[in-house]
């Protein structure tokens, strides 16, 4: 098949590389424990389950001056192929206000400045993170990203982007037909099934989810075997596109605002959703800054905070 390309003009600020070097779930990379390889050419690639449920594609994108340049292999609506590449790396918000909270933190305001034109990366869809969640539980995530990986390879599809090939997820119908895969125990590929039969129901919608609301939608998917809270709020808040949701019982990100306030002891949820007040409507995203950007700027300060 031809490739078909199209390009997004970023409303805001916007730097590919911070999202491709942004290594989590499907971007993390299988070298081994405790690492995570930084790999960026000046070439982001994509290779995902459509929304439809039925197609994949591979995408590879490039940034210059005139916005972000898709290549596209593979079939499926281009427009509908365009529009969850622009929600997967949050180009579907004109991000011009986001800038107005580092304004009122100053905190913010030097997180911005470390990672100038960061925004979340999502999951490529529920469907993705869904299956993520359940393949991860309880194990590494390097370990099980060597496992996606090599599932990708077998039963989806692989698409040579830009001199490098990348596999697809399988889709809910090809995920249905393994029966049996190397490191993934009878149990676990039975959820992973559970999974796909939810998404071929529709319950795994983007549009759907988006509809409910956050809050809903966090217990909705919660009906599929193998999601617990945890990860009903991995899924919603980091595949779907909600911008002012602030996460709780996250550890790590009460740690850094520990150490980027300079705050004497760990805070409570209260006091972060008092300090996340000053990040509305971006809380989301000034969340997601905070753990990408807060480990550079305290290794510059030598762990004293901010100013």
């Amino acid at each position: 098949m031809a490739t078909r390309s199209f390009t997004i003009k970023p409303l805001g600020e916007f730097s590919l590389a911070e999202s491709a070097l942004f290594g989590f779930g499907q971007r993390m990379r299988p070298v081994g424990a405790g690492r995570r390889e930084a790999h960026f050419d000046g070439i982001m690639r994509l290779a995902f389950c459509l929304d439809n449920h039925r197609d994949q594609v591979g995408v590879a994108l490039r940034q210059d001056e005139q916005g972000v340049h898709a290549m596209v292999h593979g079939p499926g609506d281009l427009d509908a192929i365009e529009g969850q590449v622009a929600r997967v790396l949050s180009l579907d918000h004109d991000a011009s206000g986001f800038a107005d909270i580092g304004e009122r933190d100053p905190v913010i305001g030097r997180l911005q400045r470390a990672a100038p034109g960061l925004r979340p990366p999502l999951f490529y869809s529920p469907y993705e993170a869904a299956v993520w969640s359940v393949l991860s539980a309880r194990r590494p995530g390097w370990q099980m990203a060597r496992v996606r990986a090599a599932l990708s390879e077998a039963h989806g599809a692989t698409f040579e982007l830009a001199g490098e090939p990348l596999a697809a997820l399988p889709t809910p119908s090809q995920l249905l037909e393994v029966r049996s895969f190397a490191a993934i125990d009878a149990d676990r590929l039975e959820r992973m099934h559970g999974v796909a039969r939810a998404a071929l129901d529709g319950l795994l919608d983007v549009t759907r989810l988006q509809a409910l609301g956050p809050s809903e939608a966090m217990v909705d998917v919660q009906r599929i075997n193998g999601i617990g809270p945890f990860f009903a709020g991995l899924i919603v808040i980091r595949s779907i596109g909600f911008v002012d949701l602030l996460p709780s019982n996250e550890p790590n990100a009460l740690e850094l605002l520990q150490a980027l306030y300079r705050l004497p002891e760990i805070p409570t949820q209260a006091l972060f959703e008092a300090i996340a007040q000053a990040w509305r409507p971006w809380r989301t995203w000034a969340t997601v800054l905070l753990r990408a950007a807060g480990p550079r700027v305290l290794a510059g300060a030598g762990r004293g905070g901010a100013p």
